[in-house]
């Protein structure tokens, strides 16, 4: 496909409130991962979490505004006005919104409903509901902007940014709109958690081993989940040098996949790395690095390794995991790519956290310590519980 330029990015994340600080907290290879204290969470498995905890909603949203918004929409616009300043540039009226989101305003709606159940239909707040729609983030953002081009929001579980990335790139590339807004949303709240939690999903002591979120680890046991949001400015003709160019995408399913697990179908998450690859017009050899979707489960890992040593074979380039800093779902998958596009401006590797132990059928190591590189093409994969696949290639120079 032709090439689309990222010339800004925002970040409200765990442990970071815009791209700089987002930097620091990976290149100072610590995790923003830690205990829980938004809710309850004695009799679970799990006590530990990424929440977004320095974040002062008003700093970046006028009050009368800030009032109609719920934390997930609160969290996006903030995002997209530090993507703003960050690409130092405004958008024009005709440009699009696209993001991603796992679960969408889930508290919203337990909120909503706790008010119909105790008041009835009549004195059910309108406006709870109003905001308990998963494309609530995407319309506050059109709104705040005068935005006029499309809006659309997809929830893809794990891979709902780059999902909603394809469609936005593909839109820019036919000519629909000029630029867009892509990004994906997260919050985390007590029920998202406990049902992830009752369903075994989440990372937990172990005997003597503490609770932790450890990617392609031997001793892996399950993700944390985080939350936040991350939002990228996408243009065709960039009005600055951009981060990085979206440079191509891979979309497969995995048909051995439960609705509610990862399979076995490792060939199909290869087919999905070699569709990205060849719709960025390079070959395998001219992947300089696998920023990975490996997020400590079990299944997942497994899946994802197994499907890296199938395309590469014994050539697999370094391999990065970096959702243990700031869990899974975080911004929809945003910070994943935000991590991936920062390698690519600074040349330089991060170091994958949580992982010690390599898993035993791993033939190559992921890498343990940030290190300079040479980065031309990233390989970013996305993997859903579920069988979703969307992978995409990030490169350096537009062509």
């Amino acid at each position: 496909m032709s090439r689309v330029a990222i010339t800004g990015i925002g970040i409200v994340a765990p442990g970071a409130v815009g791209i700089e600080p987002f930097r620091a907290l990976l290149d100072a290879g610590t995790s923003a991962i830690a205990p829980v204290e938004r809710f309850d969470t004695e009799g679970l498995a799990a006590h530990n979490a990424g929440l977004v905890i320095d974040f002062k909603a008003r700093d970046y949203i006028p009050a009368m505004k800030l009032r109609r918004m719920n934390t997930l929409s609160r969290y996006a616009v903030a995002a997209t006005r530090l993507a703003l300043d960050d690409a130092g540039t405004t958008l024009p009226n005709d440009a699009g919104v696209a993001l991603g989101t796992a679960f969408g305003p889930v508290q919203t709606s337990v909120d909503y409903m706790q008010e119909y159940v105790a008041k009835g239909a009549a004195l059910a707040p309108p406006q709870l509901f109003a905001e308990s729609v998963a494309n609530a983030p995407g319309s506050h953002i059109a709104i705040d902007l005068d935005l006029r081009g499309f809006n659309v929001t997809i929830t893809q579980r794990e891979s709902s940014l780059l999902a909603a990335a394809m469609f936005a790139s593909g839109q820019i590339v036919k000519g629909t709109v000029p630029s867009a807004i892509i990004g994906g949303v997260e919050e985390v709240n007590e029920m998202v958690f406990s049902v992830l939690d009752r369903l075994g999903a989440l990372a937990h002591a172990d005997g003597v081993l503490p609770e932790g979120m450890r990617p392609f680890d031997a001793r892996r046991n399950g993700m944390s989940i985080g939350e936040g949001s991350a939002m990228f400015i996408a243009e065709g003709e960039p009005s600055r040098a951009p981060y990085g160019w979206i440079a191509g995408f891979g979309i497969a399913r995995d048909t051995t996949a439960t609705i509610s697990d990862w399979g076995t179908g490792d060939a199909h998450v290869a087919t999905a790395m070699q569709a990205a690859i060849d719709d960025a017009g390079i070959s395998i050899s001219e992947i300089d690095a696998v920023y990975a979707s490996a997020n400590g489960t079990k299944r997942g890992d497994l899946l994802e390794i197994r499907a890296v040593q199938r395309l590469f074979g014994d050539d697999v380039p370094p391999v990065v995991a970096t959702k243990a800093y700031f869990g899974e779902y975080a911004a929809g998958g945003g910070l994943q790519l935000a991590a991936a596009l920062l390698a690519m401006r600074d040349q330089k590797l991060h170091a994958s956290f949580g992982f010690d132990e390599p898993d035993s059928h791993m033939r190559f190591a992921a890498v343990r310590e940030s290190r300079p590189a040479k980065l031309r093409n990233i390989l970013v994969n996305s993997i859903s519980a579920g069988g979703g696949i969307v992978c995409a290639v990030i490169a350096k120079e537009r062509a």
